[in-house]
């Protein structure tokens, strides 16, 4: 089976690089936020796919490495990818789409809950292209009032 990349795989490959980011999570209500500086090196897999390996400094002095998966799928007209962490032991499964102005990419995602309860939460991973050397990264959380609280952001400059 070949695949052709599609403008969308295209859109993806602006991703590809080395890259420093600092990010801002706030990880409840009452704890104040933590910052923290990384470094993220992305890159192609056969024009279809981008893969991200990053690294950061944890709370506990430690460094935390993450991969990143991206594509898209014609089939279903949708980006499609991964996100793993050393942290964590849930495999983080994505399912997004572009805005109109093709600046935005939403990558929607289920994982385990905050509230440690054992229940499953909807998540939101932006991707905003901000320049050629430039974009961010926000997270965000849907609470059970039905509003979207985002905990982290991180921009990222190209090195």
């Amino acid at each position: 089976m070949q695949s052709e990349p599609q403008k969308e795989h295209q859109w993806l490959q602006q991703l590809v690089g080395d890259w420093t980011y600092e990010s801002e999570c706030i990880m409840g209500p009452d704890q104040p936020a933590m910052t923290s500086q990384g470094k993220e090196s992305v890159r192609a897999l056969g024009g279809l796919w981008t893969v991200g390996e990053m690294e950061c400094g944890m709370p506990d002095g430690s460094t935390g490495t993450m991969i990143m998966t991206l594509g898209f799928d014609p089939a279903r007209n949708r980006f499609v990818g991964t996100f793993v962490g050393s942290m964590m032991s849930f495999l983080w499964s994505y399912d997004g789409e572009l805005d109109a102005a093709e600046k935005m990419l939403t990558l929607n995602a289920e994982g385990p809950s905050f509230a440690g309860d054992g229940k499953m939460a909807k998540y939101q991973d932006i991707i905003e292209i901000k320049s050629a050397n430039e974009r961010t990264l926000s997270s965000q959380v849907l609470g059970e009032d039905g509003k979207w609280s985002r905990f982290m952001t991180a921009t990222y400059k190209r090195k």
